[in-house]
Order: C-alpha cells, then sequence, then structure tokens
C-alpha cells in the first residue's frame, strides 16, 4: 500500500516534515518555568570555588550566591534550592541551625536583595555532622531516627526564621515531615511549606553532590535510611506518609533511573506539586561523554529534561537549568 493510500490517523510523516510542523505538534514542551535551580553555599566573601566533578558549579559565598542568583534571574528562574557546607562540623551537625551559617545568611540576602524569588532550603544533617551521616548516632554507631527529628525541626525553624518560604527535609527519617509541620507551626510559620524528599533513593548517582558538600559518610553507607533502588510500591507508601504528615509538595529523587516513579508517583497523587531531582551523577556524566565528544550538550540535556517533565514531573531540580533556559528561549526565538 502505497502511503497516499494510507487513512489520516496512520499518515505520521507529515507531523514531523519540519521544525514548525514538530513544534505545533509537541505534546510536551519545556520553557523554563518548571526548573528550581540548586545551590552550594559556603561562608566567607568572594569564594567561588569550583567543584572539579561538576562541570561549571561552584561552592558560592553568600555575595557569590547572590550574583549567580541573579543571572538565573535574568533568564527567568526565580526558585533556588541552598545547601549548606559549614567550616566546622561535630556528631550532632549542631552548625545546621546556626542563624550565622551561609544557608540562613544567603536565604536573608536573597529575600531582601529579589523579593520575587522563593527561597527552597535543603534540611539535612549530613552536611553538617562529622561522620557524614544524615542524622545523629546511637552508641552503636546507628542513625538515632528519634533522637534526630528535633535537630532536623531545629533546622528547619531557623531557615524559616531567615526567610525560607519553603523547607526540603531529605534525611528520610521518619516522622521527620510531622515533626518539621509541628515546629514550623509553633514557631509562628504556618505560611511555610514542606518539600518532601518523598522517594530519595540510595542512588549511585550521588557521587559528584557528596564531593561538592563534603558530605560523604565517614563509615558505611546511607541504605539504612535511604530507600532501596527495587522499590516502587515502598515509594508510593513513602509519598502517602509524607502527605498525611503535612508536606505541600513532594519529590522523586533521581529523576533519569526512576522516570517509572514520577510517572506512578503523578499518577497516584494528581493533586501534589511533584519534584524530580535531577541530580549531580546525571549532571556530570552528561558532560562527561559531552567533552568526549560522545554526545551533543544542548540536545542531550534538553532531551533528558524533556522526559522527566513528560514522565510526570511538574518541577525539575536540576545543575542544568540555567543552561537549559537559555537554551530553551534561543531555540523559541
Amino acid at each position: 500500500m502505497s502511503s497516499s493510500a494510507l487513512p489520516d490517523f496512520q499518515r505520521f510523516r507529515p507531523l514531523r516534515s519540519n521544525a514548525e510542523v514538530r513544534s505545533q505538534n509537541a505534546e510536551t514542551r519545556l520553557d523554563g518555568s518548571e526548573f528550581v535551580y540548586p545551590m552550594f553555599v559556603i561562608n566567607g566573601e568572594n569564594r567561588r570555588e569550583p567543584v572539579p566533578s561538576m562541570p561549571g558549579i561552584a561552592r558560592l559565598s553568600v555575595d557569590e550566591a547572590m550574583a549567580e542568583a541573579e543571572t538565573a534571574l535574568t533568564v527567568g528562574i526565580n526558585r533556588f534550592l541552598f545547601f549548606g557546607i559549614p567550616d566546622e562540623k561535630d556528631a550532632t551537625g549542631s552548625k545546621a541551625w546556626s542563624p550565622e551559617e551561609a544557608v540562613q545568611r544567603t536565604v536573608s540576602e536573597l529575600r531582601k536583595g529579589f523579593p520575587e524569588a522563593l527561597a527552597i532550603t535543603d534540611v539535612c544533617m549530613c552536611e553538617y555532622t562529622d561522620h557524614g551521616h544524615c542524622g545523629k548516632l546511637t552508641e552503636n554507631s546507628e542513625v538515632d531516627n528519634d533522637a534526630t527529628l528535633p535537630l532536623l525541626a531545629s533546622a528547619a525553624v531557623s531557615h524559616a526564621d531567615a526567610g525560607a518560604q519553603v523547607v526540603a527535609p531529605s534525611a528520610m527519617m521518619d516522622g521527620q515531615v510531622a515533626a518539621i509541620r509541628t515546629a514550623l507551626d509553633d514557631a509562628g510559620h504556618r505560611d511555610v511549606k514542606i518539600l518532601g524528599y518523598s522517594a530519595k533513593y540510595a542512588s549511585a548517582f550521588y557521587g559528584p553532590f557528596r564531593d561538592a558538600a563534603d558530605s560523604t559518610p565517614s563509615f558505611g553507607d546511607r541504605r539504612s535510611y535511604q530507600m532501596a533502588t527495587s522499590q516502587r510500591v515502598e515509594a508510593m507508601n513513602e509519598i502517602e506518609a509524607d502527605i498525611a504528615e503535612g508536606a505541600d509538595y513532594i519529590m522523586v529523587k533521581p529523576a533519569l533511573a526512576y522516570l517509572d516513579v514520577i510517572t506512578h508517583a503523578k499518577a497516584q497523587f494528581p493533586e501534589r506539586p511533584l519534584y524530580a531531582y535531577n541530580v549531580s551523577g546525571e549532571f556530570s556524566m552528561i558532560h562527561a561523554a559531552a567533552e568526549n565528544g560522545w554526545i551533543d550538550l544542548k540536545n542531550t540535556v534538553l532531551e533528558v529534561l524533556l522526559s522527566i517533565k513528560r514522565a510526570g514531573a511538574d518541577n525539575i531540580i536540576s545543575y542544568f537549568s540555567i543552561d537549559a533556559t537559555r537554551w530553551i528561549k534561543g531555540d523559541s526565538q
């Protein structure tokens, strides 16, 4: 049968004939408004410390973070996720709730300098503990779930005091969302939202992040509290629990190896905005392949981000946010 004899519903090539037609028929689009830009912030001034395993990414002092935020805002990104790295660490991560630390000062400066920006803060202990685990340890060197909850709550309240509009607990402690919600409400921060790292997997894709945040565990790993990579039904249960405890938004982390989890989460919890974290390992391996000439950086990045959105993500946390938004705008002009 010739192509001209095919019924209209079987004629696909005309839908792909040129760039304008392909654009008109696009089922999924990226426009940059769904991006959240993560930053690593440190103490001091005029400090921009490149992360070797993450091309183009650096640890930034508050003044440098403000410059980076201004660049992002210029291209249309107004949401930021902050991770703090202190100068000193201890067994309980006590710098996490200090008002003088980098996250708190960065949030305060962002809110004053760029009132249109949204500050999201990561709430965890791994960057602040001298052992690199996400909570307080027992005498047997196991993470003490219940003893960690008030520490996470204290950190979240300190972020809210500084002006954070959203706090994002990532420690994967049972009951962390409920503990933080109660603490925020008691401190008068009822309007501060919670983004739960609801389905956070014990992934191999976090290596470059641990370099950037100086958060590699000094012993063992995090499999006793982060989710096993084999689990999907458990991820839905984790999300349901976070929502029941008061999470306003939910997250799947990482993104690329868990597109099926993103799709199931969006289908099962359509009423909750869903974030997907395009993590450091995903970022770095794309850069590595591009630097070797094996793939085209721009087209690969946009394809990856589009796949995450197509899977069901409403919002994408990505280190590619600034470049991707520029590319999207350039393609649309």
